[in-house]
């Protein structure tokens, strides 16, 4: 097995995100499929050669997760609330970075705030990786009318290459929204 040096070493971006369904263990569906696909079909045994970039923007859909419906009457309940979801954010990077110590590919990791969209493409502009991969959940016609995916915006505004990685059809939970 070849050995990289800094100058040769492909630099792989993965956006990842916290699942958005209450009790499902940290990473969501569409993350973890992503992040399991480029090992398996990038990295492979070439640990080496490779370093992933593991970036966590996090959104508003996973910022409110369990919290809709609940009556906030003081401040310190959004400190308590933004703390947790850093924690999250946090735990989820290290369960992506302890899988790639395991597997023995470099990595870094990092969170940043603002709009995902925005934010994942101004970052890939910022550290130049060779390839941006990130998960999709493959919404339907009608809810991308509404609004554009995150993956969709990437895909046309980065400024490297972008591979978008759909959930398999058995890993969608019944509500699609879901992640």
């Amino acid at each position: 097995m070849a050995t990289g040096s800094a100058a040769n070493v492909t630099r792989i971006m993965l956006a990842v995100d916290v699942s958005t369904m209450v009790g499902y263990p940290i990473a969501c569906i569409s993350s973890l499929g992503a992040f399991k696909w480029a090992i398996q079909k990038i990295v492979r045994s070439n640990v080496s050669d490779f370093e992933l970039l593991l970036l966590h923007v996090p959104s508003d859909q996973a910022f409110c997760g369990g919290d809709i419906g609940k009556i906030y009457t003081s401040p310190e309940c959004f400190e308590t609330m933004e703390s947790r979801d850093h924690a999250r954010g946090l735990h989820l990077l290290e369960y992506f970075v302890k899988r790639c110590k395991e597997i023995g590919v470099a990595c870094q990791a990092w969170i940043v705030t603002g709009d995902p969209k925005t934010a994942i493409c101004l970052e890939a502009r910022r550290i130049q990786p060779d390839l941006l991969v990130m998960g999709s959940r493959a919404l339907s016609l009608v809810y991308l009318s509404i609004g554009t995916s995150v993956s969709d915006f990437c895909l046309k505004h980065a400024e490297c290459p972008v591979v978008r990685i759909k959930r398999r059809p058995d890993e969608a939970p019944l509500n699609p929204l879901y992640d």
